[in-house]
Formats: structure tokens, sequence, C-alpha cells
């Protein structure tokens, strides 16, 4: 593989590539308002072999000599993922190039590649940039302490990332982020989920974070919600707002669990909603 064949869209002067992290796995049973039989179904009338597979992508946005990445990816975190800084490599970027991380939120699937086995920052030039109450919330002891003995080890992830950045973490509470980046409140899959919204020229596109898990399931059915939203119900409503914006606008979209080829629009499909890649 080299830098040509990964996906790659061109937003006026700004470059964005999709950069696979690989893969992490989700039962089923982490679904809701759903038959674990008819999501299976599902995903294989999609052609979806592998049908609990949930796809990591992180985002490489190059400008003006900068080199910016949009989350990083699980890290090997419970072996998920792993693959961004081989993946970079062959984009023909070192990690001591990437100037800037925006997080999109603190989930150990977008964290946990921020930090190396022997707990140094991989990125040692990145600013990282995130959202006040995404901080706030994973830095509460108070919220460590409520929180189900399965979810803590999030916290840690969490709390290392911050702490391994800590002299170069910037949080914002909205707009522009950097030049030609528009930070979107998108909320209830954290406490600061966070989409960035690129505008260059006379294009745009927005990456919409975890706006889904499966898509295949989760856009013809945005009623559906995971155990990993922290509000179920405000995750579905922001969910089915966004799918409506973005079908009328038919805004190209990028999104961290979209499959491999990174990028997508919404289409409307008779009573519900579909995903149309990039080619």
């Amino acid at each position: 593989m080299s830098s040509f064949t990964l996906p790659s869209q061109q937003i006026g002067d700004l470059t964005i590539t999709a950069v696979s992290d690989g893969y992490l796995h989700a039962s089923f049973d982490f679904l809701a308002n759903i038959d674990p039989a008819d999501a299976a179904r599902m995903q294989e009338n999609a052609g979806i072999t592998d049908h609990t597979s949930i796809h990591i992508n992180c985002y490489l946005v190059r400008s003006g000599g900068r080199a910016i990445l949009i989350d990083a990816g699980a890290g090997g975190f419970k072996q998920w993922g792993g693959r961004l800084k081989n993946n970079l490599l062959l984009a023909g970027i070192q990690p001591s190039e990437i100037d800037a991380i925006l997080l999109t939120h603190a989930h150990p699937d977008h964290v946990g590649g921020l930090m190396g086995a022997s707990g140094e920052a991989v990125f040692p030039n990145a600013e990282l940039v995130a959202h006040h109450r995404e901080v706030a919330f994973w830095q509460d002891d108070g919220n460590l302490s409520r929180a189900p003995e399965r979810t803590r080890g999030n916290f840690l992830v969490a709390r290392q990332a911050f702490d391994g950045y800590r002299d170069r973490l910037r949080t914002f509470d909205g707009g522009e982020v950097l030049p030609g980046i528009t930070a979107m409140p998108l909320p209830g899959h954290t406490a600061g989920h966070t989409g960035y919204r690129l505008d260059s020229g006379d294009k745009s596109l927005l990456v919409w974070g975890d706006i889904v898990h499966f898509p295949q399931i989760q856009i013809p059915r945005p009623d559906v919600s995971i155990a990993f939203d922290q509000d179920a119900s405000l995750s579905a409503a922001t969910r089915s707002r966004l799918l409506d914006c973005l079908a009328a606008e038919q805004l190209l979209i990028a999104g961290m669990h979209l499959g491999e080829p990174g990028f997508a629009r919404i289409e409307r499909k008779k009573l519900a909603y579909g995903v149309a890649y990039e080619e």
C-alpha cells in the first residue's frame, strides 16, 4: 500500500485522508431497540460477512504544510485496532510531523493510540485539542466512582492520554478550532462528543465522530442505540436530526466507524436513510 491508495478527498485547500486503525468487535447484545437476529440480517444483506466487526477510522488533514489528525484510534487496547502508526507511515507521515490532534471524544478506541506501550506520547510535537466538557467528564473522580466496573478502564485510558499531553492540551467550547475547521456539538454519545466541519473554497465535509458504530444498521434505523452511548435517547435524537440535515444538504461525511472507504453521503431511501460510500 502507498499513500495514493488511501481514501482521500480534496476540500478546497484541505486534503483529508482516511487512515484505518483496524477493527474492534462488539456483540449485538450491546444494541438497543433491535433484535440481534434482525441486526445480523441487516449486516448480511449489506454484504458484511463479519457481522460484529466495527471499523476504526482516523482522519489526516493536510493544509499549508500542517498535518492534523482527527482521533488516534485504539492503539491495540483490548487488541482493538493498532494499525494507525504504520498506516500513517504508509501515507508518508511520521508521528513527529503531526502538529495537532483533534478529538471527537475520549473513548479508548479514539485515544488509545495517543500513548505508547511504555507510557510515552506517540505524537511528541502535537497539540491535543478537545471539548472542555469531554476533558472535565473523564477527569472527574465522582464520575469514575459511579461508573460500572466494565467502563472504569475507559477513565484510566482517557486520563493517561490527557496527562501525556498535559503541556500541550487545549480545550474549547465551540467555534473554529483551527483554520477551516469548526467544532460541531453532537450530544449524547459522550459529555463533549464533537464533530468537525471542514470548509474550504466551495466545498465542505463533516467528520461526525461516533454518530454510528454499525452504519448499515443505525443509518436506516437511527432509533438503534449502543451501550457505549452515555445518553441513548439523546444520541438517537442527534442521529435522526443529523441524518435529516445531511440527506437534505448532501454534505460529504467522514466517520470513525464508517467502512474502509472512509467517506460517504446520506441518501433518503423511501421511508429510511442509506449510506452511499464515495468511490
